[in-house]
């Protein structure tokens, strides 16, 4: 493209130069012609005053010496025959003759002015009227030096000034080549190293117009392909860690097998199995972008009936391994702004980690308090506890919990965030952790002062000694 512009500027540029440097070159000389012949008629007009009061050829000779022209012998006077300065009445002729004798008949018949060819340049032929009414005529030589006297020089200078126009040419179109080919080229290696996969190449915005508009699109592109990937991945980590919560139950139900070598390769493929999951989670959240994707809007559910459901799942497990469960706050209807699966999949999370981490027989709690503005979820249970809350919503660490990938809490804060709300763990009565989940119901985030006047009412009920599945 740079060399292609500087062709088509050098080209213009020769062209145009050429149509004005020719035209002008011939003026020039027309000129120099036109100056040579005006000031051999000056010359010639200074004779007639002395041929108008005498003829006699010392004094024509005399007046002939005092004009450049005479001087050099380039002047003559040809007087006609019968004329009382002429011998034996022939012609008489002062001066060096150059032109013609048909020339000077000629301009003589004619009565003005004329110029004819003559041996090295020209001649001006000027008629001059006598005392007696002849004509006589005054012969100016014009050497051809004196035509094109000039000239050349100024035809140096239009071709030196043609020349400096087109080097300024293609000066100017190298640089302007040169501020439209560097974007295409940062732009072409940015499209390279995006296909080779460094997905934090970027174009800086600047150019034309039509190439800081494709560096605007490149960046747009970079940035949603990242986007994608990183929901891909998060896609790969939520179905994985999903696993975990019919993995769960097997790992229990492997664990009340007994003894026996089929009991134990169940519980050695339970455990592989598990850990082949661990991997996967790990893997893909280690190949995240750094910047994740906001969460979108949530088609919205009634979070009753799914804490319902997923309540039946695990009181299951609970009655078998003894652990007493309380549930509160899901006799009526609660919307929320958030998509049943992933509600979903925010409790599994929650419910799994309390029976991956706490001993069997540790009860826990889901309280659910509908507000104004807000739904706040209340999960606790009786286990140790974590040692480091701050620690455990930090992504990557869910606090020091062995075997832990630490995605769990992270489904439920990005559950909470996507509807403006936010999750944090605390000490719940039961002695253990309380991870509460905030979620807004308008989409933006309640003030501080808004969730300190909203008091989470705890409600008492009886505890059963066994829980049933209807929970």
């Amino acid at each position: 493209m740079r060399w292609a512009l500087v062709k088509v500027c050098l080209a213009v540029t020769a062209m145009v130069v050429v149509a004005f440097a020719v035209p002008l070159g011939l003026v020039v000389k027309e000129m120099a012609g036109d100056r040579a012949f005006t000031g051999a008629e000056r010359q010639a007009a200074s004779i007639g005053p002395t041929l108008s009061i005498t003829t006699d050829r010392a004094q024509l000779e005399r007046a002939m010496a005092s004009t450049e022209p005479g001087s050099k012998g380039r002047m003559a006077i040809h007087i006609p025959a019968g004329h009382e300065a002429g011998a034996a009445g022939r012609p008489q002729e002062i001066g060096t003759r150059r032109a013609s004798a048909e020339d000077v008949a000629a301009t003589q018949r004619l009565g003005r002015a004329s110029t004819a060819k003559a041996p090295g340049g020209s001649v001006l032929l000027q008629p001059t009227a006598l005392a007696s009414g002849s004509i006589a005529i005054v012969e100016v030589f014009i050497p051809e030096e004196n035509v094109s006297n000039g000239v050349t020089t100024a035809w140096l200078v239009l071709a030196g000034v043609g020349l400096a126009l087109i080097v300024g040419s293609v000066a100017v179109a190298d640089r302007l080549g040169v501020r439209m080919v560097q974007p295409a080229q940062r732009l072409a290696g940015a499209a390279q190293d995006l296909g080779k996969g460094r997905l934090g190449v970027r174009v800086p915005e600047e150019g034309p117009t039509e190439l800081k508009s494709a560096a605007v699109a490149f960046n747009s592109m970079a940035d949603q392909v990242i986007q994608l990937l990183a929901n891909e991945r998060e896609l790969a980590a939520d179905l994985s860690h999903r696993l975990r919560t019919p993995l769960t139950v097997l790992r229990l139900n492997a664990a009340s097998l007994g003894e026996g070598p089929a009991a134990d390769q169940t519980r050695a493929a339970v455990e592989q199995l598990e850990r082949e999951v661990d991997t996967i989670i790990r893997t893909a959240r280690e190949q995240r972008p750094q910047t994740q994707p906001a969460p979108g809007p949530a088609a919205g559910c009634d979070a009753s009936e799914v804490i319902r459901d997923r309540m039946a799942f695990w009181s299951a497990l609970a009655e078998d391994e003894s652990r007493e469960v309380r549930l509160a706050g899901v006799d009526r209807p609660v919307r929320i702004p958030v998509a049943r699966p992933d509600l979903a999949a925010a409790l599994d999370a929650l419910l799994g980690n309390i029976f991956r981490h706490t001993p069997e027989g540790t009860p826990f709690s889901l309280d659910v308090h509908n507000g104004k503005d807000a739904v706040i979820v209340l999960v606790s249970d009786g286990g140790p506890g974590i040692a480091d809350p701050r620690a455990a919503l930090a992504r990557g660490n869910n606090g020091e919990r062995a075997g832990s990938t630490g995605l769990g809490l992270d489904i439920v804060r990005r559950v909470a965030e996507s509807t403006g709300g936010d999750v944090r763990i605390g000490h719940s009565v039961l002695g253990g952790t309380e991870v509460r989940i905030w979620l807004a119901l308008h989409g933006g985030r309640t003030s501080r002062g808004e969730r300190r006047g909203h008091r989470v009412v705890r409600r008492r009920r009886p505890t059963p000694k066994r829980p049933t599945a209807s929970l």
